[in-house]
This record gives C-alpha cells, sequence and structure tokens, in this order.
C-alpha cells in the first residue's frame, strides 16, 4: 500500500480587506460585538471569478512542489461557490493550467470540501489508482452572502488554498 505526501501547497488571499469597522458603516454591529463572539477582525473579498482564485493557489502548489500540470492524474475541488455547475470548475482549473492528463471533480460540501478532497485523494493514491493529486479548497462566499444578517456576514470571507499530494 502507497502513502500519500504533501509535498506542495498555495494560497490565494484577495488583496481587498474588509474590517469589522467596514460593517458598522452598513449594518447593525460594532468591532467589539462580532470580535467576543467570533475572535474575527477582518475578512477577505475577491473581485474576481473564484476559479481564478483557485487558479493561483493551484499554481503555487504546484511550484511548490517542483510540478509539471502534465504530471498530475487527479484534481479535486472542494467548493460550494464554483463558477458554475457545468462544466465543474475543476475542469476548468484543468484547462487553464493545463493539465490535459487530470480527471478533474468538483466536491460541493461546503466547508468540509477540501478535507473530504483530501481524504479522498489520500486514498485514491493509498490505493494505487492515482499519484499526483492536486487538492483545492476555498470560497467566493462574498458573492452570494446575504450583508443584512449579521449573525451569517460577519463570519465569512474569500480565500483558496491548494496541496499537492504524490504517492
Amino acid at each position: 500500500m502507497h502513502h500519500a505526501d504533501i509535498t506542495g501547497w498555495g494560497k490565494c488571499l484577495p488583496p481587498a480587506v474588509l474590517s469589522n469597522d467596514d460593517l458598522t458603516t452598513f449594518m447593525e454591529t460594532s468591532d467589539e460585538w462580532i470580535t467576543s463572539r467570533t475572535g474575527i477582525k477582518e475578512r477577505r473579498i475577491c473581485h474576481c471569478n473564484f476559479s481564478d482564485m483557485a487558479l493561483v493557489a493551484a499554481r503555487r502548489a504546484l511550484a511548490a512542489a517542483d510540478l509539471d500540470p502534465l504530471d498530475l492524474d487527479l484534481i479535486l475541488l472542494g467548493s460550494l461557490t464554483n463558477d458554475s455547475l457545468c462544466p465543474n470548475t475543476a475542469s476548468l482549473i484543468a484547462d487553464a493550467l493545463g493539465a490535459r492528463n487530470a480527471a478533474a471533480l468538483d466536491i460541493n460540501s461546503a466547508c468540509t470540501g477540501f478535507l473530504y478532497g483530501l481524504h479522498i485523494g489520500t486514498n485514491l493514491i493509498r490505493t494505487g489508482a492515482h499519484k499526483k493529486v492536486l487538492v483545492i479548497g476555498g470560497e467566493f462566499i462574498s458573492h452570494y452572502m446575504n450583508w443584512s444578517r449579521r449573525d451569517v456576514a460577519v463570519l465569512f470571507g474569500d480565500a483558496c488554498g491548494a496541496v499537492v499530494l504524490e504517492a
């Protein structure tokens, strides 16, 4: 039985910051209220497509692993806020990377999507079915957020991370 190693990782943190003080300008809340309940001081907001963030994280992970996209056999993308249902966003990422030898699938499991991707990728490597797997996780929640809901809006931001798993 093979084991899976994380050989590279990457992230994309959008540059736009939405602080707790920023939230007070359009909703009834305060920095103290948010921080005391969540510990959150700021969140990131993406002004591009979700796949743009995922692509940055993926390229950084591949560079850290010193891996050519053509060497990938599988791309797993865990997110609930993908660019589209069809084609799946993982396929868009594979195409943009030039990973034409990789199968690509989305895992629509919200907060646990990346963990499920890591679990699936690790087990496919352990069985010998795959050797090089790119796992991406992230959300573009600001695009769908109901900003009038203080109980939810203060919790979420946008970001993406990726790891390369290898046998």
